[in-house]
């Protein structure tokens, strides 16, 4: 397949840094990553929505106490997965929002906003895709007996956990690990991970060949 050069960059307008949105549906601690890597200098971004599927996310409340707008989709008063989806849309290009950042966002990414933002949606998964996708990742680990995981950044597709990986980080697991330490040390390199993900992909520097990310010097 020949290269595919991502069609995006460059990001904002010169004037203003790039709007993101985040998307969550709990405690919001990647968010809070993302947060604290804009408020350091480290992320040239702003966060110009945090969106949850549920109400009681503790993630909104994180956004708001940063300044950051933040709603609630319940994607009960919509018809159907689509119908969701076209409102997250309408949502985000009402905020002119360049790059969608999912942090534990619980639900499958639909058609509608895949091809509202191509190539422009990132997950971030607690193993080393494409080992463990899905839900408990952390738990099929340790039940398969790897010696090894990590964290994954990946672009968004319409398959589960399984686009182009923007970056990773390995965590050795140890033989006293429960879901609870493993995760815990998973989740360090999470919050390191994610702001320079976001950085790479904001700078345009970056081309498809095939499955590869490739980031350009």
């Amino acid at each position: 397949m020949p290269d595919q050069i991502s069609s995006r960059p460059p990001y904002g307008t010169g004037s203003r840094p790039p709007y993101i949105a985040v998307l969550i549906s709990g405690r919001g601690s990647n968010l809070q990553a993302i947060i604290d890597a804009i408020a350091d200098r480290r992320l040239d971004a702003a966060i110009a929505i945090v969106v949850s599927n549920r109400s009681d996310a503790p993630g909104l409340a994180r956004a708001r106490e940063a300044g950051i707008e933040a709603r609630c989709l319940d994607p009960r008063a919509y018809p159907d997965r689509d119908a969701f989806d076209r409102a997250l849309v309408d949502l985000l290009r009402a905020r002119d929002v360049a790059l969608v950042c999912l942090a534990g966002f619980m639900r499958r990414v639909g058609r509608p906003l895949l091809d509202a933002y191509p190539n422009g949606i990132l997950n971030i998964h607690p193993s080393l895709l494409p080992a463990f996708p899905g839900v408990d990742a952390q738990r099929q680990a340790l039940d398969h007996g790897v010696r090894v995981s990590g964290a994954t950044v990946h672009l968004v597709t319409t398959d589960l956990d399984a686009g182009p990986i923007v970056l990773q980080s390995a965590v050795p697991v140890l033989d006293n690990d429960t879901v609870e330490t493993l995760s815990a040390r998973i989740l360090i390199e999470e919050h390191r991970l994610y702001p320079e993900a976001i950085r790479i992909m904001l700078s345009g520097r970056w081309r498809l060949d095939g499955r590869r990310f490739i980031v350009d010097s």
